[in-house]
């Protein structure tokens, strides 16, 4: 529990701002696929700037859909081939964290995560060299990023039946 008081207490300071400006929204994804002897993988990489381990997201993108932002930053950091629910993951398909602009503010960001079923990966892609990758088991994925409401997001991946298109 630690780590996850750690974290809240570093959201709390932004209590106000969230109130008064509101938070930035963003579209993530997590990859999943079945891994030998039929066992369920997620796909986690680090940032590019505090190294830390999360899933592909990014900013909405105009003319796409949220799903289809999802696929495409799947595509974009990670190599991956699929397709995403177009819905968001589970009842509360959400999580927030501490997003640091370019310019050095921290603004509370909502991520709306889609699942992608893993076609195919491709060595080569946008962001290639920039990010580490790492294929997970759904718990070991859990205990390895920050916010909380990930964790429970990466775990409920476990019975979750591959996405149709």
């Amino acid at each position: 529990m630690k780590n996850n008081e750690r974290y809240l207490a570093r959201l709390a300071p932004l209590a106000a701002t969230l109130m008064k400006d509101g938070a930035v929204e963003q579209v993530g994804a997590i990859c999943r696929r079945i891994g030998e002897m039929g066992s369920v993988q997620v796909l986690l990489i680090t940032t590019r700037d505090s190294r830390r381990w999360t899933v592909p997201k990014g900013w909405p993108i105009k003319n796409l859909k949220p799903h289809q932002v999802a696929e495409r930053e799947a595509w974009e950091e990670a190599g991956i081939i699929g397709k995403a629910k177009k819905r968001p993951l589970g009842y509360l398909g959400y999580y927030t964290y501490l997003k640091t602009l370019d310019n050095g503010q921290k603004v509370v960001s909502v991520v709306a995560v889609h699942l992608v079923k893993v076609d195919a990966t491709d060595g080569k892609f946008p962001e290639q060299g920039e990010r580490q990758l790492e294929w997970l088991s759904p718990s070991e994925a859990a205990a390895r990023v920050q916010e909380p409401e990930l964790k429970g997001l990466l775990m409920s991946t476990i019975k979750k039946s591959p996405p149709r298109a």
